[in-house]
């Protein structure tokens, strides 16, 4: 059996209420789904999904930092950037 190792994430509490029922009502149990997001991003060498903005903010209290000259720009940058590392593929 592999060897078991433990990883601890701080998170705004009411974050990580709405995972943990999101993911009970999907069958499974919030830790199980940060466990298949490693095994993913292994797989993939990187992110496993594309982030997105479509269901509110994605990146909350760091928007406040954001260069507005550079937004264009970092918008399609994680897309370009996986279209680029899967090309030879």
């Amino acid at each position: 059996m592999a060897k078991q190792a433990v990883y601890q994430v701080r998170m705004d509490e009411e974050i990580k209420n709405q995972a943990e029922a999101l993911y009970r009502s999907l069958g499974t149990t919030f830790a199980e789904a940060v466990r298949i997001f490693a095994v993913q991003s292994i797989r993939e060498q990187g992110m496993p999904f594309t982030p997105s903005e479509s269901r509110g903010k994605s990146f909350g209290v760091l928007s406040r930092y954001a260069d507005p000259a550079q937004i264009s720009q970092e918008n399609t940058a994680f897309e370009k950037a996986m279209v680029e590392k899967h090309a030879d593929r």
